[in-house]
């Protein structure tokens, strides 16, 4: 490090602390995974607050520095405290209770070493201002950026609190003015006097402890007893209220967490002012959030002995952010394939030096690498507390007494990132992993259509193909044909009881998984408005691959609405010999044959809007029929499963229900022109007024779904909007994928899911790395997969993941 004196150290002084809103990224660097446990430790950035490592390899802080022009930065190393270890007679911890949650402090447990760096000095590595922080302004600076909540539990904390919402005890609170309450007299509760824990009736100004933290701090539970006594039920907790109006809000009459939407003006009312007050303690949620986060699972074999951990390259775990397994069996599957390992490994030192984004914790593409660098590098792949302590028990020993498992990298600005603004993926609820790939999917090809010029390859390409659908009426014989390309094909696994035992609990009969794909390519018969006959006619719809692609995913559907509830069935499903699947020339559709006469354009009825692929699925999965599930959606504005569900159970006695559907044939589905402002939102990505105009058009005036359009017809400048071309859409889209018959796939991974639903329960991925051997990614865990695990665990897949051979 550079002993250069700096001469500019007075500058600092005249920075800003960090606001409520910012994030502080000083918990890891923000384009790799190196974090302030490692010995470099990360520097943070005094003006914007991005985290930024030291690596001689990458350098991410000197690489913000020179970008951005911010010149100074914090650098924070943590170092674990010595801990004592509990006795094996003594008592373990009782379960906890949301209001009754042990709140373990960071500087309780951690050591940590501050350092102000100057990068005007010394651009390239910065020079240590070792004696900055006896300067009382500096030093405030340097405190109020640890002090701030981290960008990683801002994000995890934010998203557990979207859950938390008011009721009507909050909406509706009545009042009694008692007076101004004193500063002195909010010192101790009211009935003893306890001075930590304490909770402010918001209706009548009393002041109580709260109920008995286990192993934390002290409560008496003269809040609720105040309640009790006299019916006021809602309350707030001292010390967790911030100047915007947040905090800690409980409802005894619903006993339940929830919002104040009014609490500056409620807590007014005893002469509080909220903007003179501070947060000073943890929340409920952050209390929660930990707890949670230290959930563990155990990994043994079926006889019951530890498996064995692995390390290295594309061997490291993703620690559980709280109910994110979805996503980490999602990512370790995405980053075993070759086309995402070299999109987002191999590329990630071009992108960062010309990135356009301030801060790479906003820029998807950033995110991307850094979660591709995490997992592929093994850097990150090491037991836990490896480093720390060199003695540590060597895990990849036979004899050694108890696996040492991972600690595993925390992609936590990832998840906030993808799921920013989902209804789902933004809260830290259990999601549905097939669900989660599709979104990812998305996401990543619109944020890639900004690099469009750089000539990245896409890498979501390998799963797309098209699948083609005739109709043929059986009166006039003339046919439609439609192609539409997806990244997955989902098959209805059907249940066949075998037995149940004396519990109720059901066995099913095996089914092949083969049979059910070849299922989806059969005839059905159904009644069609055909508008060549002018009448209701029968028709006979068939389903065939249009093309293949290079990684074929399947999603194995196995629910059903249980009195209307989702549930799972384990149903055991059987891979063709050597989990490989052949496609031949019978499975791959044709288009348009000899003598065939076509339905043209004019005749033609309009095609359905494009479905909302997550809400299709959340419907179909609980049983749904596809045609019941397409109606609720348009008849709820094709927005999300909630309303479509809603509608779904208030006609399910309809006489039409199960009718196919009439679209309106208002000359071709034009009759609602695109507003300005949706043309211009899709023109600001990239695109021509003309294709956006016909891409909304398209898809029914719907901006997301029309950029999914613009994605699947790249070729389509939209010029012949206007005409009347009577060419079939089959013509002109661009199919992609394969044509070439007999392809090969051999199973390259799987993702498993135990539990009642897919909402509910864990998910693991097991991927294969040679002929005979699999691994088994169970969030941070990392083993080898035992081999009759890998069987019987195999048959209970969700989504299935196979390569072209």
């Amino acid at each position: 490090m550079s002993l250069v004196q700096c001469t500019h150290i007075g500058e600092i002084g005249r920075l800003p602390p960090p606001k409520l809103s910012n994030s502080v990224h000083r918990e890891e660097c923000t384009q790799c995974f190196d974090n302030q446990d490692c010995p470099t430790g990360v520097d943070v950035c005094l003006n914007c607050f991005n985290g930024g490592c030291l690596s001689t390899e990458r350098n991410h802080a000197s690489t913000h520095s020179q970008k951005s022009g911010h010149l100074f930065s914090l650098n924070v190393k943590r170092k674990r405290k010595p801990t004592t270890q509990r006795t094996e007679d003594e008592e373990p911890p009782v379960k906890m209770k949301k209001l009754a949650i042990v709140e373990d402090r960071e500087e309780d447990k951690y050591d940590h070493t501050l350092t102000i760096r100057c990068w005007k000095c010394d651009p390239n590595k910065g020079v240590e201002c070792p004696n900055a922080l006896s300067d009382p302004k500096i030093k405030t600076l340097a405190d109020s950026v640890m002090q701030a909540m981290s960008s990683a539990r801002q994000s995890e904390v934010k998203a557990w609190e979207e859950e938390i919402l008011p009721c009507e005890h909050t909406l509706t609170l009545e009042q009694f003015a008692t007076g101004h309450i004193q500063t002195s007299g909010l010192a101790h509760c009211a009935a003893c006097d306890l001075k930590e824990n304490l909770w402010l009736c918001l209706t009548c100004g009393s002041l109580g402890c709260g109920r008995q933290q286990v192993g934390g701090l002290a409560g008496n539970g003269h809040a609720l007893a105040h309640y009790q006594s006299t019916g006021h039920g809602v309350s707030v907790k001292l010390g967790t209220i911030t100047p915007e109006g947040g905090a800690d809000i409980y409802c005894y009459s619903c006993d339940e967490s929830k919002q104040d939407p009014n609490l500056s003006q409620h807590l007014a009312t005893f002469g509080i002012n909220v903007q003179t007050l501070k947060k000073t303690e943890k929340s409920i949620t952050e209390l929660q959030l930990e707890q949670n986060l230290s959930f563990d699972f155990s990994l043994t074999d079926e006889s019951g002995n530890a498996l064995e951990p692995v390390f290295g390259p594309g061997l490291t775990g993703l620690s559980n952010l709280g109910n994110s397994c979805y996503m980490a069996s999602v990512l370790q599957s995405l980053f075993s394939l070759p086309a995402f390992q070299s999109r987002y490994n191999d590329l990630a030192k071009s992108h960062y030096l010309t990135c356009t984004i301030s801060l790479p914790a906003e820029c998807i593409e950033c995110q991307m690498h850094k979660v591709a660098d995490g997992l592929l590098s093994g850097r990150y792949s090491h037991p836990a507390n490896y480093a720390a302590d060199p003695k540590a028990v060597n895990p990849l020993a036979h004899d050694s007494p108890t696996p040492v498992f991972q600690e595993g990298i925390k992609p936590s600005g990832f998840k906030g990132l993808i799921g920013r603004g989902h209804e789902e993926f933004s809260t830290m609820k259990q999601q549905d992993a097939e669900e989660f790939l599709v979104h990812l999917l998305t996401i990543l090809r619109r944020d890639a259509h900004k690099y469009k010029e750089r000539s990245y390859p896409d890498a979501t390409i390998i799963f797309t193909f098209g699948m083609e659908q005739r109709l043929q009426c059986a009166d006039c014989k003339k046919v439609r044909y439609r192609v539409d390309n997806t990244d997955t094909v989902s098959v209805t696994i059907p249940a066949k009881e075998k037995s149940k035992d004396q519990d109720g609990k059901v066995t099913y009969e095996e089914v092949d998984l083969w049979q059910c794909i070849e299922s989806l390519l059969g005839i059905e018969a159904l009644e069609y408005a055909c508008p060549s006959c002018q009448k209701t006619v029968h028709a006979l719809k068939s389903t065939k691959f249009a093309s293949f692609p290079a990684v074929f995913i399947v999603h194995a559907k196995k629910f059903q609405l249980v009195n209307w509830v989702p549930s799972k069935l384990n149903t055991p499903v059987l891979l063709p010999a050597n989990d490989e699947l052949l496609f031949t020339a019978q499975h791959l559709g044709q288009g348009v044959q000899q003598g065939e006469q076509e339905l043209s354009n004019e005749e033609a009825a309009p095609i359905l809007p494009a479905f909302n692929d997550i809400a299709m699925a959340q419907l179909e999965g609980m049983g749904f029929p596809t045609i019941r599930c397409q109606k609720a959606l348009l008849a709820t504005g094709n927005s999300n499963s909630e309303a479509a569900m809603e509608w779904l159970f208030s006609h399910m006695e309809d006489p039409d229900i199960d009718a196919p559907i009439q679209p309106s044939a208002s000359s071709g589905g034009r009759s609602n022109e695109p507003s300005p402002e949706q043309i211009s939102m899709l023109s600001d990505m990239g695109f021509t007024a003309a294709q956006a105009r016909k891409a909304l058009r398209e898809t029914s005036g719907d901006p997301e779904r029309a950029v999914e359009w613009l994605f699947n017809h790249p070729d389509d400048m939209g010029e012949d909007e206007m005409t009347s071309s009577t060419e079939s859409s089959s013509q002109t889209q661009t199919i992609l994928g394969t044509k070439d018959v007999p392809i090969r796939y051999r199973l390259k991974a799987f993702i498993s899911h135990k539990g009642p639903s897919a909402h509910s329960g864990h998910y693991v991925a097991h991927i294969r790395v040679d002929d005979t051997n699999w691994v088994l990614f169970n969030d941070e865990k990392v083993v080898k997969a035992d081999a009759e695990s890998v069987k019987e665990l195999k048959k209970l897949a969700y989504l299935y993941i196979f390569e072209k051979a």
